[in-house]
């Protein structure tokens, strides 16, 4: 019997400016960003071309912007995708 597939799971890499969504432990994308004082600017996402038409980029922006209101910070989109 095979094992189910996992859902996949937003990680916050402040180290790395970035939040990474991880299919089954593989980062299939990212949305980047900067902070500048109370403002997160989100300037760039991406999923890999492996992972493409899953809905993975609506699940990571989703999951970060929600992050991001957690702390009361000010959402800037300059990615279209985020937009």
């Amino acid at each position: 019997m095979t094992e189910p597939a996992t859902e996949p799971t937003v990680e916050r890499r402040d180290d790395r400016h970035r939040y990474e969504i991880l299919v089954e432990g593989e980062r299939a994308g990212l949305t980047a960003f900067r902070d500048r004082g109370g403002q997160r600017v989100f300037y760039h996402t991406e999923i890999d071309d492996a992972y493409a038409g899953r809905g993975l980029a609506a699940q990571l922006v989703g999951q970060a912007l929600a992050d991001v209101r957690a702390q009361g910070k000010r959402i800037v989109p300059v990615c279209p995708y985020v937009a």
